[in-house]
Protein backbone atom coordinates (compact mmCIF):
# COMPACT_ATOMS: atom_id res chain seq x y z
CA UNK A 1 0.00 0.00 0.00
CA UNK A 2 2.88 2.48 0.93
CA UNK A 3 4.57 1.65 -2.37
CA UNK A 4 0.98 2.19 -4.58
CA UNK A 5 0.74 5.39 -2.49
CA UNK A 6 4.33 6.68 -3.38
CA UNK A 7 4.04 5.97 -6.89
CA UNK A 8 0.45 8.07 -7.04
CA UNK A 9 2.04 10.50 -5.10
CA UNK A 10 4.12 13.01 -8.17
CA UNK A 11 0.28 12.18 -10.31
CA UNK A 12 -1.55 14.04 -7.27
CA UNK A 13 1.07 16.38 -7.52
CA UNK A 14 0.99 17.44 -11.24
CA UNK A 15 -3.15 17.49 -10.70
CA UNK A 16 -2.75 19.57 -8.13
CA UNK A 17 -0.12 21.93 -9.58
CA UNK A 18 -2.59 22.18 -12.84
CA UNK A 19 -5.73 22.94 -10.46
CA UNK A 20 -3.68 25.61 -9.28
CA UNK A 21 -3.21 26.94 -12.44
CA UNK A 22 -6.63 26.82 -13.65
CA UNK A 23 -7.52 28.21 -10.32
CA UNK A 24 -5.54 31.52 -10.52
CA UNK A 25 -6.54 32.09 -13.76
CA UNK A 26 -9.69 33.69 -13.27
CA UNK A 27 -8.35 36.22 -10.59
CA UNK A 28 -5.15 36.50 -13.00
CA UNK A 29 -7.66 37.60 -15.76
CA UNK A 30 -9.69 39.84 -13.37
CA UNK A 31 -6.39 42.05 -12.17
CA UNK A 32 -5.52 42.08 -15.89
CA UNK A 33 -9.12 43.58 -16.72
CA UNK A 34 -8.44 45.86 -14.20
CA UNK A 35 -5.27 47.16 -14.64
CA UNK A 36 -6.42 47.54 -18.73
CA UNK A 37 -9.42 49.64 -17.59
CA UNK A 38 -7.10 52.42 -15.72
CA UNK A 39 -5.21 52.69 -18.22
CA UNK A 40 -6.80 56.10 -19.18
CA UNK A 41 -6.01 57.16 -15.88
CA UNK A 42 -2.87 56.11 -14.91
CA UNK A 43 -0.86 56.50 -18.58
CA UNK A 44 -0.80 59.62 -20.78
CA UNK A 45 -2.34 60.17 -24.12
CA UNK A 46 0.61 57.84 -25.78
CA UNK A 47 0.60 55.27 -23.64
CA UNK A 48 -3.58 54.93 -23.50
CA UNK A 49 -3.34 55.17 -27.67
CA UNK A 50 0.01 52.63 -27.95
CA UNK A 51 -2.50 49.85 -25.95
CA UNK A 52 -5.48 50.26 -27.82
CA UNK A 53 -3.26 50.16 -31.02
CA UNK A 54 -2.13 46.75 -29.20
CA UNK A 55 -5.49 45.33 -28.47
CA UNK A 56 -7.21 46.17 -31.78
CA UNK A 57 -4.50 44.14 -33.18
CA UNK A 58 -4.72 41.62 -30.84
CA UNK A 59 -8.39 40.69 -32.06
CA UNK A 60 -7.33 40.90 -35.81
CA UNK A 61 -4.84 38.27 -34.61
CA UNK A 62 -7.22 35.94 -33.07
CA UNK A 63 -9.68 36.61 -36.48
CA UNK A 64 -6.73 34.82 -37.91
CA UNK A 65 -5.78 32.53 -35.63
CA UNK A 66 -9.47 30.81 -35.55
CA UNK A 67 -8.53 30.06 -39.18
CA UNK A 68 -4.90 29.25 -39.15
CA UNK A 69 -4.81 27.60 -35.81
CA UNK A 70 -8.10 26.06 -35.27
CA UNK A 71 -9.39 25.01 -38.43
CA UNK A 72 -5.81 24.95 -40.35
CA UNK A 73 -6.77 27.73 -43.13
CA UNK A 74 -3.34 29.42 -43.93
CA UNK A 75 -4.97 32.72 -45.01
CA UNK A 76 -2.64 35.34 -46.86
CA UNK A 77 -5.29 37.57 -47.50
CA UNK A 78 -6.92 38.42 -43.97
CA UNK A 79 -5.92 41.97 -44.18
CA UNK A 80 -8.88 42.14 -46.72
CA UNK A 81 -11.52 42.14 -44.34
CA UNK A 82 -9.82 44.37 -41.83
CA UNK A 83 -9.26 47.29 -44.72
CA UNK A 84 -13.27 46.19 -45.40
CA UNK A 85 -14.18 47.07 -41.86
CA UNK A 86 -11.94 50.29 -41.92
CA UNK A 87 -13.43 51.63 -45.19
CA UNK A 88 -16.83 50.90 -44.06
CA UNK A 89 -16.50 53.09 -41.12
CA UNK A 90 -14.53 55.71 -42.58
CA UNK A 91 -16.80 56.09 -46.18
CA UNK A 92 -19.93 55.65 -44.17
CA UNK A 93 -19.13 58.02 -41.41
CA UNK A 94 -17.82 60.63 -44.10
CA UNK A 95 -20.24 60.66 -46.97
CA UNK A 96 -23.49 59.70 -45.02
CA UNK A 97 -22.85 61.13 -41.33
CA UNK A 98 -23.14 57.97 -40.00
CA UNK A 99 -22.34 57.02 -36.18
CA UNK A 100 -18.87 55.59 -36.06
CA UNK A 101 -20.34 52.84 -33.94
CA UNK A 102 -23.50 51.69 -36.44
CA UNK A 103 -21.13 51.83 -39.46
CA UNK A 104 -19.21 48.76 -37.10
CA UNK A 105 -22.40 46.89 -37.64
CA UNK A 106 -22.55 47.44 -41.37
CA UNK A 107 -18.58 46.63 -41.96
CA UNK A 108 -19.31 43.08 -39.78
CA UNK A 109 -22.13 42.38 -41.99
CA UNK A 110 -20.34 43.54 -44.95
CA UNK A 111 -17.07 41.66 -44.42
CA UNK A 112 -19.13 38.38 -43.60
CA UNK A 113 -20.60 38.58 -47.13
CA UNK A 114 -17.21 39.27 -48.97
CA UNK A 115 -15.75 36.69 -46.91
CA UNK A 116 -18.70 34.11 -47.86
CA UNK A 117 -18.31 34.77 -51.80
CA UNK A 118 -14.29 35.14 -51.27
CA UNK A 119 -14.27 31.55 -49.02
CA UNK A 120 -16.75 29.76 -51.68
CA UNK A 121 -13.88 29.61 -54.13
CA UNK A 122 -10.88 29.35 -51.93
CA UNK A 123 -12.03 26.35 -49.79
CA UNK A 124 -11.87 24.29 -52.73
CA UNK A 125 -7.82 24.31 -52.92
CA UNK A 126 -5.76 23.64 -50.49
CA UNK A 127 -1.67 24.30 -49.50
CA UNK A 128 0.22 26.98 -51.25
CA UNK A 129 -3.16 27.48 -53.69
CA UNK A 130 -5.37 28.47 -50.97
CA UNK A 131 -2.77 30.94 -49.61
CA UNK A 132 -2.50 32.36 -53.29
CA UNK A 133 -6.10 32.32 -54.17
CA UNK A 134 -6.55 34.20 -50.55
CA UNK A 135 -4.21 36.96 -51.27
CA UNK A 136 -4.93 37.04 -54.59
CA UNK A 137 -8.78 38.30 -53.71
CA UNK A 138 -7.07 40.73 -51.07
CA UNK A 139 -4.70 42.33 -53.76
CA UNK A 140 -8.02 42.56 -56.03
CA UNK A 141 -9.50 44.77 -53.17
CA UNK A 142 -6.53 46.73 -52.83
CA UNK A 143 -6.52 47.70 -56.63
CA UNK A 144 -10.21 48.63 -56.41
CA UNK A 145 -9.62 50.60 -53.36
CA UNK A 146 -7.20 53.12 -55.38
CA UNK A 147 -8.92 53.36 -58.59
CA UNK A 148 -12.30 54.11 -57.19
CA UNK A 149 -11.19 57.47 -56.21
CA UNK A 150 -15.27 59.23 -55.95
CA UNK A 151 -15.64 57.02 -52.87
CA UNK A 152 -12.02 55.65 -51.45
CA UNK A 153 -9.63 58.93 -52.41
CA UNK A 154 -7.76 56.99 -53.66
CA UNK A 155 -3.96 56.57 -52.34
CA UNK A 156 -4.67 60.29 -50.81
CA UNK A 157 -6.27 58.21 -47.84
CA UNK A 158 -9.94 59.08 -46.14
CA UNK A 159 -10.24 60.86 -42.91
CA UNK A 160 -12.46 58.67 -40.81
CA UNK A 161 -15.19 59.84 -37.93
CA UNK A 162 -14.40 59.30 -34.63
CA UNK A 163 -15.59 59.17 -30.66
CA UNK A 164 -16.40 62.23 -28.84
CA UNK A 165 -12.86 61.69 -26.63
CA UNK A 166 -9.70 59.65 -26.74
CA UNK A 167 -10.57 57.98 -23.53
CA UNK A 168 -14.35 56.80 -25.12
CA UNK A 169 -12.58 55.44 -28.29
CA UNK A 170 -10.20 53.14 -25.33
CA UNK A 171 -12.94 51.81 -23.60
CA UNK A 172 -14.68 50.88 -27.00
CA UNK A 173 -11.56 49.16 -27.89
CA UNK A 174 -11.12 47.37 -24.81
CA UNK A 175 -14.90 46.44 -24.84
CA UNK A 176 -14.67 44.56 -28.11
CA UNK A 177 -11.31 42.85 -27.68
CA UNK A 178 -13.20 41.47 -24.18
CA UNK A 179 -16.11 40.31 -26.39
CA UNK A 180 -14.36 38.75 -29.40
CA UNK A 181 -11.62 36.60 -26.63
CA UNK A 182 -14.39 35.34 -24.44
CA UNK A 183 -16.58 34.79 -27.36
CA UNK A 184 -13.83 33.10 -29.40
CA UNK A 185 -13.40 31.39 -26.08
CA UNK A 186 -17.24 29.67 -26.02
CA UNK A 187 -16.69 29.04 -29.94
CA UNK A 188 -13.22 26.95 -29.66
CA UNK A 189 -14.59 24.65 -26.32
CA UNK A 190 -18.00 24.09 -28.19
CA UNK A 191 -18.93 21.69 -30.40
CA UNK A 192 -18.20 23.73 -33.19
CA UNK A 193 -14.89 24.58 -32.38
CA UNK A 194 -13.92 20.78 -31.77
CA UNK A 195 -15.09 20.36 -35.90
CA UNK A 196 -12.73 23.23 -36.36
CA UNK A 197 -9.98 20.96 -34.75
CA UNK A 198 -10.75 18.03 -36.16
CA UNK A 199 -10.18 19.13 -39.77
CA UNK A 200 -7.37 20.89 -38.98
CA UNK A 201 -5.94 17.79 -37.80
CA UNK A 202 -7.42 15.29 -40.26
CA UNK A 203 -10.20 16.70 -42.89
CA UNK A 204 -10.42 13.32 -44.65
CA UNK A 205 -10.87 11.65 -41.42
CA UNK A 206 -13.84 14.17 -40.40
CA UNK A 207 -15.44 13.52 -43.97
CA UNK A 208 -15.53 10.04 -44.19
CA UNK A 209 -16.91 10.59 -40.48
CA UNK A 210 -19.64 12.43 -42.14
CA UNK A 211 -18.78 16.03 -41.68
CA UNK A 212 -19.35 18.38 -44.76
CA UNK A 213 -15.70 20.09 -44.01
CA UNK A 214 -16.30 22.24 -46.58
CA UNK A 215 -19.62 24.40 -45.04
CA UNK A 216 -17.41 24.32 -42.09
CA UNK A 217 -13.94 25.50 -43.69
CA UNK A 218 -16.28 28.36 -44.91
CA UNK A 219 -18.04 29.00 -41.77
CA UNK A 220 -14.80 29.70 -39.85
CA UNK A 221 -13.66 31.77 -42.82
CA UNK A 222 -16.69 33.95 -42.59
CA UNK A 223 -16.54 33.97 -38.61
CA UNK A 224 -12.77 34.98 -39.11
CA UNK A 225 -13.68 37.75 -41.69
CA UNK A 226 -16.38 39.48 -39.84
CA UNK A 227 -14.29 39.26 -36.57
CA UNK A 228 -11.43 40.81 -38.68
CA UNK A 229 -13.46 43.74 -39.88
CA UNK A 230 -14.26 44.69 -36.27
CA UNK A 231 -10.65 45.46 -35.91
CA UNK A 232 -10.56 47.02 -39.07
CA UNK A 233 -13.44 49.23 -37.43
CA UNK A 234 -11.75 49.96 -34.49
CA UNK A 235 -8.28 51.19 -36.08
CA UNK A 236 -10.56 53.27 -38.16
CA UNK A 237 -11.70 55.17 -34.98
CA UNK A 238 -8.73 54.91 -32.81
CA UNK A 239 -6.53 55.86 -36.05
CA UNK A 240 -9.30 59.00 -37.45
CA UNK A 241 -7.59 57.93 -40.83
CA UNK A 242 -7.48 55.24 -43.10
CA UNK A 243 -5.19 54.66 -46.26
CA UNK A 244 -5.19 51.67 -48.95
CA UNK A 245 -2.07 50.23 -46.55
CA UNK A 246 -4.95 48.67 -44.63
CA UNK A 247 -5.89 45.92 -47.31
CA UNK A 248 -2.13 45.50 -48.53
CA UNK A 249 -0.56 42.42 -48.30
CA UNK A 250 2.38 43.40 -45.61
CA UNK A 251 -0.53 43.79 -43.64
CA UNK A 252 -1.85 39.78 -43.52
CA UNK A 253 1.55 39.39 -43.24
CA UNK A 254 2.19 40.53 -39.65
CA UNK A 255 -0.92 39.48 -38.78
CA UNK A 256 0.45 35.66 -39.49
CA UNK A 257 3.51 36.91 -37.37
CA UNK A 258 1.63 37.83 -34.53
CA UNK A 259 -0.07 34.37 -34.46
CA UNK A 260 3.05 32.35 -35.18
CA UNK A 261 5.21 34.62 -32.57
CA UNK A 262 2.58 33.98 -29.98
CA UNK A 263 1.52 30.16 -30.89
CA UNK A 264 -0.63 29.01 -33.02
CA UNK A 265 -4.08 26.99 -31.68
CA UNK A 266 -4.24 29.41 -28.36
CA UNK A 267 -6.63 32.46 -27.80
CA UNK A 268 -3.70 33.47 -25.16
CA UNK A 269 -1.11 33.11 -28.34
CA UNK A 270 -2.35 35.67 -30.56
CA UNK A 271 -2.79 38.29 -27.72
CA UNK A 272 0.96 37.58 -26.46
CA UNK A 273 2.13 37.81 -30.38
CA UNK A 274 0.20 40.87 -31.31
CA UNK A 275 1.22 42.74 -27.84
CA UNK A 276 5.12 41.51 -28.58
CA UNK A 277 5.29 42.85 -32.25
CA UNK A 278 3.61 46.10 -31.82
CA UNK A 279 5.15 46.93 -28.36
CA UNK A 280 8.30 45.94 -30.16
CA UNK A 281 7.55 47.58 -33.59
CA UNK A 282 7.14 50.84 -31.66
CA UNK A 283 10.17 50.70 -29.58
CA UNK A 284 12.71 49.78 -32.58
CA UNK A 285 10.87 52.82 -34.47
CA UNK A 286 12.14 55.30 -32.08
CA UNK A 287 15.79 54.37 -32.19
CA UNK A 288 15.65 53.33 -36.24
CA UNK A 289 14.10 53.55 -39.05
CA UNK A 290 14.97 50.04 -39.77
CA UNK A 291 12.67 48.30 -36.93
CA UNK A 292 11.55 45.80 -39.62
CA UNK A 293 14.73 44.22 -39.56
CA UNK A 294 15.33 44.04 -35.91
CA UNK A 295 11.39 42.66 -35.44
CA UNK A 296 12.50 40.31 -38.29
CA UNK A 297 15.44 38.82 -36.86
CA UNK A 298 13.38 38.25 -33.29
CA UNK A 299 10.75 36.73 -35.27
CA UNK A 300 13.31 34.51 -36.54
CA UNK A 301 14.88 33.89 -33.44
CA UNK A 302 11.72 32.84 -31.78
CA UNK A 303 10.45 30.38 -34.60
CA UNK A 304 13.85 28.45 -34.30
CA UNK A 305 14.15 28.65 -30.43
CA UNK A 306 10.49 28.94 -29.45
CA UNK A 307 8.75 26.26 -31.53
CA UNK A 308 5.40 26.31 -29.97
CA UNK A 309 5.57 30.39 -30.13
CA UNK A 310 6.26 32.51 -26.49
CA UNK A 311 2.92 31.96 -24.61
CA UNK A 312 3.48 28.04 -25.45
CA UNK A 313 7.08 28.44 -24.32
CA UNK A 314 6.00 30.12 -21.27
CA UNK A 315 3.06 27.56 -20.30
CA UNK A 316 5.53 24.37 -21.12
CA UNK A 317 7.83 26.25 -18.64
CA UNK A 318 5.48 26.40 -16.08
CA UNK A 319 4.42 23.14 -16.32
CA UNK A 320 8.31 21.62 -16.28
CA UNK A 321 8.36 23.62 -12.80
CA UNK A 322 5.44 22.45 -11.22
CA UNK A 323 6.56 18.76 -11.99
CA UNK A 324 7.90 17.03 -8.47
Amino acid sequence: MDEKAAAERPARAIFASGDRFARAAPYAGLVLCAALALVPLVLGDYGRSLVAEVLLYCIFAMSLDLLMGYTGLMSFGHAAFFGIGAYTVAVLGVQFGLHPLLGMLAAVVLASLCAAVIGFFCIRASGVYFIMLTLAFAQLLYSVVIRWRSVTNGTDGITSPQLASGEATYYVVLAFFLIVYFGLRRLVAAPLGNVFIGIRENEMRMRAAGYATARFKLLSFVIGGGLGAIAGALFALHNGFVSPGVLFWMLSGEGMVMVILGGLGTLLGPIVGASVFIILKHLVSIYSSHWEFIVGATFIACVLFFKQGIYGWCRELLEQKSRP
